[in-house]
């Protein structure tokens, strides 16, 4: 896969015995170590823009696709997605790549990998990029995120779990929530990969509704037809994303929310309570219903649980590494600057 304007990507895969790791590569194999971790549901090939960038900066740049996505490992059972096993999936591709410490870059899910994996083997990581979700010491998961939702906008008797209704609804209704996906997938990842919207701000999510209309897409039980939005994924990427989710559909990513416990015992074990003591930087989407950390909470455990954290809020909804790709990649690179990373 090409960029014709600047930097080539390399398609890599890393095997081990149980364990298979795609993973894309570009910039100077000298150079120092930046690693890309998306999250639900999406793939290596999200962050091409942020590669682009930083290969042109020197840096080593590598974004895999993570367990149950894209070219990877899928392991047939849901208890194989846990944050520990793909913590450990990440340990021995940075092991692979030399080991020399990185800069973890994630979003969303991907988040709560890079922050568990510096939370648990702090020598492997020189700092550590947040995007769209904010780290939970305790772990990432329904006991954690609940207490912290804004009552102001969820009072408890009509929205016992908030904008987090959704994750309440997999763990219910798993199947079917996976059914619905798989329904129509080109029309499921188009409908999910919006853009965020100013007017949605302190408004009711449409997460929290999920239970009560029977599924994301209500009645239908399928997406509606819905044109994919260029300026998020370049056509051509969104092909392969589809191509990729047609594979083994959306069942291994949704797997990563049936593993609360397991996550909360794993992060349990780090060390200092989880405390993050390298330079972290929080890239926060000021339109992002489900996440923002503007006006509530949500924030309030990682701003306890690190030694050096600085926050930017960027006008974006949860999809902000695709939204605002420029914003994006210059708040990284102002961060870098002033930590001297």
């Amino acid at each position: 896969m090409t960029n014709s304007n600047r930097t080539t990507l390399v398609s890599r895969t890393f095997s081990m015995i149980d364990q298979t790791t795609h993973f894309l590569e570009c910039g100077p194999a000298n150079g120092p170590l930046m690693i890309f971790l998306h999250g639900w549901p999406s793939i290596g090939l999200m962050w091409r823009a942020q590669l682009d960038a930083f290969a042109a900066d020197g840096w080593h740049c590598i974004a895999p696709d993570l367990r149950g996505y894209g070219g990877s490992s899928v392991p047939l059972v849901n208890t194989a997605y846990t944050i520990e096993a793909i913590v450990a999936d990440m340990v021995a591709l940075h092991d692979h790549l030399g080991g020399e410490p990185a800069v973890w870059v994630g979003h969303d899910w991907g988040s709560v990998v890079a922050a568990e994996l510096a939370a648990h083997e702090p020598r492997r990581s020189r700092g550590v990029v947040l995007t769209s979700l904010a780290y939970q010491p305790d772990g990432h998961a329904l006991s954690t995120v609940v207490p912290l939702v804004d009552r102001a906008i969820y009072p408890t008797e009509q929205y016992p779990d908030g904008q987090w209704d959704y994750y309440r609804y997999y763990m219910n209704h798993f199947e079917s929530a996976v059914a619905d996906l798989d329904a129509d997938r080109v029309a499921s990842l188009a409908s999910i990969f919006q853009k965020g919207k100013p007017d949605g701000v302190g408004k009711i999510s449409p997460s929290a509704e999920v239970t009560r209309k029977g599924g994301r897409f209500g009645e239908a039980h399928r997406a509606p037809p819905t044109r994919p939005d260029p300026d998020i994924w370049p056509p051509a990427d969104f092909e392969v994303l589809v191509e990729r989710f047609n594979v083994h559909g959306f069942r291994p990513a949704c797997a990563w929310y049936l593993n609360d416990d397991a996550n909360i015992a794993y992060a349990r074990k780090a060390a200092d309570g989880g405390r993050l003591s390298q330079p972290v930087l929080f890239v926060n989407g000021h339109f992002d219903q489900i996440c923002t950390i503007v006006g509530n909470r949500q924030g309030e455990p990682m701003r306890t649980a690190s030694t050096d954290l600085s926050v930017i809020d960027l006008p974006a909804g949860h999809w902000l590494p695709l939204e605002c790709k420029a914003e994006h990649i210059q708040a990284i690179r102002s961060w870098l600057k002033t930590k001297a990373l």
